[in-house]
């Protein structure tokens, strides 16, 4: 064996098989205009594909919301010309022997970006961090069409022929802004004290895509403890609580969990029974029993937030020891890698060849093109 075949053993699960263990995290791009992908965004993905991701995931793709979007260039996952858009995506994919899934995103009370306003904002509480106002608290009819927009979306991404879908429920975004006690203040069923009760809404979009895709199609739900608002943001302090908010989601329809964290080596929490270092998609993975996805800053030795707001900050490749550690002791199933696939198209396959020498440090031009 040579020293990276973990990362391309086969996953095999009841609903998704994989031919390899890495995952093309989804990466905003704001590249489609009137939120149509168009050639551009499927040449995007198939590239990724030939040179062999297991699975891609999309780039956040919005549902048929008012303000469901926060820059002008997002996808949609909704209406007839986008909806094509997406299959010239994922019939490309096909083409080149891969597998993808959009990801299903609404992007709640987050602050527009390039002087766009969407419209009228949807939040839990009418606010986007605890001390930022922000739209107005949505109603329980808000919220049944907001529901109904995720499961057309569910059923749009099956009858196009996608592999999969992944729920966005991270990053402070709509679905996570229930989530967080910051940002969710209700005092209806969608609101309370616990991360299990402010997760009911999450649980009722599960239900009602797996409701839309029927039994055997395999759902994946992104989730994360910090968000853009505040980085040192918790939801579970322990691996009690981190069943009490994930385990009713898995419970409505969820197969496999994408835990998102800056840093994938971090310890999710300290030492408990003997259980030292597990991450977050670590933890996940031995309280719910369900296939997890880890992710953050693979390949690289600074994460993304850290290398937006500080100067300097280091944009060079980093080793992958830790990680092949992590997946041969079965701490998590499959990676996701973001911006090393973003540089290059052909990483998976210099990975798998053992060309590391032939693969650079980041180049942040990149996140300005589609190539």
């Amino acid at each position: 064996m040579s020293a990276t075949d973990i990362l391309f053993q086969p996953f095999a699960s009841p609903k998704l098989n994989l031919p390899n263990r890495i995952v093309m995290a989804p990466m905003t791009r704001n590249m489609s205009p009137d939120g149509v992908p168009g050639a551009a965004n499927a040449a995007y993905y198939r590239r990724r594909a030939e040179h062999g991701v297991g699975l891609i995931l999309s780039e956040g793709t919005v549902v048929d919301r008012p303000a469901s979007r926060n820059l002008p260039n997002i996808p949609f996952f909704h209406g007839d010309a986008a909806l094509a858009g997406w299959k010239g995506v994922i019939d490309a994919v096909h083409a080149a022997g891969g597998r993808m899934g959009p990801q299903i995103w609404h992007t709640g009370g987050t602050r527009a970006g390039e002087g766009f306003e969407p419209g009228p904002i949807d939040t839990p509480s009418g606010l986007n961090a605890p001390d930022d106002p922000r739209g107005e608290p949505m109603s329980e009819e808000a919220i049944a069409d907001t529901v109904a927009a995720y499961a057309r979306a569910a059923a749009d991404a099956k009858r196009l022929g996608f592999d999969t879908f992944e729920i966005h429920g991270a990053h402070g975004y709509l679905i996570d802004q229930f989530f967080w006690s910051g940002t969710n203040r209700r005092e209806d069923r969608y609101g309370g004290a616990t991360i299990g009760e402010r997760a009911r809404f999450a649980a009722e979009v599960v239900a009602a895509m797996r409701e839309a895709v029927g039994p055997d199609f395999p759902i994946l739900l992104r989730v994360s403890q910090w968000k853009q608002q505040d980085y040192n943001a918790r939801l579970a302090t322990t691996p009690d609580e981190l069943e009490s908010w994930l385990g009713p989601l898995v419970a409505a329809g969820v197969d496999i969990v994408h835990c998102s964290q800056r840093r994938f080596w971090e310890a999710e929490f300290p030492e408990i029974d003997g259980e030292q270092g597990l991450n977050f998609a670590g933890w996940t993975k031995k309280v719910l029993g369900v296939p997890t996805i880890s992710v953050g800053s693979v390949g690289l030795e600074t994460d993304f937030i850290t290398l937006r707001t500080e100067e300097g900050a280091s944009r060079q490749k980093a080793g992958l020891d830790g990680l092949i550690e992590r997946m041969e002791r079965g701490e998590f199933d499959l990676i996701a890698v973001g911006r090393a696939l973003l540089s290059d198209p052909l990483w998976v396959e210099k990975v798998r060849e053992g060309r590391l020498d032939e693969i650079g440090d980041f180049d942040p031009a990149k996140l300005g093109v589609l190539e």
